[in-house]
């Protein structure tokens, strides 16, 4: 595990657990190099002034909040920490709520706590009421310089602060030109539910892969053997958006070729088996 973002306590009532926070998420993106077309010479990026065009060295440079077009406050490190010190270092959990009630919309990204020195007979008894109870602490948190809502949850022995989204962050979805109530044919609704069904599958994060990534490594590989020459790009065909009318021909042409997959992977299985069976 990497080295621990934050470090504070968990707050309910009248229990202080001490804990620190763990990033639960990675993301293994690729990184480019912004260069000069002419010798592929790398582009560094300069902190450079509005006013005179001049760069600017770190050490001269300030936060500063804009309240009027123009005209700003600078702010620093100890005006951060005097709005609220006690907040800083307390995920404060306001509420428990029943983990169905809560729209995952608000969820957006997991930390992991651990309970640090003297924690952890406060943080079991926390993680097992909350699984019991399937419960969601409620809490406000701030990390750096911003307030954030978040949701205590217990998930595979651990407790998770997943940050969420406050209620004014939601887009109106109100405002999305969707079909309101349309009447659809008893025939397409089956068939569509028959569709569903034949695809439902348990839940194996695993099986689910960055495929983008892959494809630009592929990219990328071929075009370092090529000696970075261009690569001839292949003609790619757009899905056609399926119309009203042909809906159930659609669907039953789902459901076929669904089937036949099924079928597929069931005589994989069964030569897996028997040929498993011989070798014993």
């Amino acid at each position: 595990m990497a080295r621990a973002i934050w470090k504070g306590s968990i707050s309910f009532g009248l229990v202080n657990i001490p804990i620190a926070l763990y990033t639960a998420t990675r993301r293994e993106e690729l990184k480019f190099r912004l260069l000069r077309k002419g010798d592929l010479s790398p582009v560094n990026y300069k902190r450079v002034a509005e006013k005179d065009g001049k760069e600017v060295p770190w050490d001269q440079i300030v936060k500063g909040y804009e309240y009027e077009k123009g005209r700003y406050v600078v702010l620093k490190e100890e005006d951060f920490q005097r709005v609220d010190l006690e907040a800083t270092q307390t995920v404060d959990i306001k509420d428990f709520v029943d983990q169905e009630e809560i729209d995952p919309m608000f969820f957006y990204k997991p930390y992991y706590l651990e309970p640090q020195k003297g924690g952890d007979k406060a943080y079991a008894l926390l993680r097992d009421a909350l699984k019991d109870t399937n419960k969601v602490g409620i809490a406000k948190v701030v990390i750096k310089t911003r307030q954030y809502l978040g949701g205590v949850k217990a998930a595979d022995g651990t407790l998770v602060l997943e940050l969420m989204h406050f209620a004014d962050e939601l887009a109106d979805p109100a405002k999305l030109h969707v079909p309101k109530k349309m009447e659809v044919g008893k025939r397409e609704m089956n068939m569509a539910k028959s569709l569903i069904d034949s695809m439902t599958s348990k839940w194996e994060p695993e099986k689910y892969k960055d495929d983008y990534r892959d494809a630009l490594m592929d990219v990328i590989e071929e075009k370092v053997e090529a000696g970075g020459k261009e690569i001839e790009e292949k003609p790619r065909k757009a899905p056609k958006p399926t119309k009203v009318i042909d809906l159930v021909s659609i669907l039953q042409k789902s459901l076929e070729e669904t089937g036949a997959k099924q079928k597929s992977k069931g005589r994989s299985r069964s030569k897996r088996t028997h040929s498993a069976k011989k070798a014993a």
